[in-house]
């Protein structure tokens, strides 16, 4: 069985850090992914894909992202059921973020004066992957992966 998800798009919010009773980190927030086609004479269409991440996946997410940005998200889906403030039950569908990753360009991220082809600098990671690690000293930027 597989359940995997690979999104990218832009943020609709800021994500806002929350920390549960047990002291885990917790952020949501919804990414906006254009529609591969639109019929002629009509507006793009988005899906708003609503995303979860925990632990260090979400210190990093809040941390590092903003509304508007370009993000790869990727994670499995998961449903769950809840009762609303007038009892009738939803459904959630949400990605469990695994990975995220900078997507857009690094003028997008609020740099000035500089090229649209040169990576994040080596403050903000390129990508974090959550491998259980505390702490992000494990995070440097891809510049082998760099094309030039």
């Amino acid at each position: 069985m597989l359940n995997c998800a690979v999104i990218m798009g832009r943020l609709t919010a800021d994500p806002e850090l929350r920390t549960t009773s047990n002291n885990l980190s917790v952020v949501s927030f919804t990414v906006a992914v254009d529609r591969r086609f639109q019929s002629p004479g009509q507006e793009k269409q988005a899906d708003f894909i609503n995303c979860v991440a925990w632990r260090q996946t979400a210190d990093f997410v809040s941390r590092y992202f903003r509304k508007g940005q370009m993000i790869a998200v990727q994670g499995s889906i998961q449903t769950r059921s809840y009762d609303d403030r007038n009892g009738i039950r939803r459904v959630a569908v949400e990605i469990v973020v695994d990975n995220v990753s900078f997507c857009g360009s690094k003028a997008e991220s609020g740099a000035s004066g500089q090229s649209d082809r040169y990576p994040a600098p080596a403050s903000q990671p390129a990508s974090y992957r959550n491998n259980g690690s505390e702490d992000f000293s494990d995070i440097e930027a891809a510049e082998d992966d760099l094309p030039f």
